[in-house]
């Protein structure tokens, strides 16, 4: 018995289903394969989607503020430059 067309043949995958659960996509190549082989297919499957990931410009916490924190911790730390090692000595 024979499965009917429609069972037979996979769900054709597009881009936007490879993108849409934020998975790295694997890249397939023959085994044994070269580094330049490798290489070539890796900047082939490299698009556009891919590069804009990397280049947007992010929100950050501006530096002033994150060094006032710092110096609000250093301040609240005390001072533990004079302590004494186990054998007496100052260090």
């Amino acid at each position: 018995m024979t499965k009917p067309v429609s069972q037979k043949k996979r769900p054709t995958k597009t881009k936007a289903d490879e993108r849409q659960n934020g998975a790295i996509p694997t890249l397939r190549v023959k085994k044994g394969a070269s580094l330049k082989v490798i290489y070539a297919a890796a900047r082939r499957a490299f698009t556009a989607a891919d590069l804009q990931k990397y280049t947007e410009i992010e929100e950050g916490i501006p530096a002033r503020q994150v060094l006032a924190e710092m110096e609000a911790i250093d301040r609240e730390q005390p001072k533990r430059r004079n302590r004494k090692s186990k054998n007496g000595r100052s260090q």
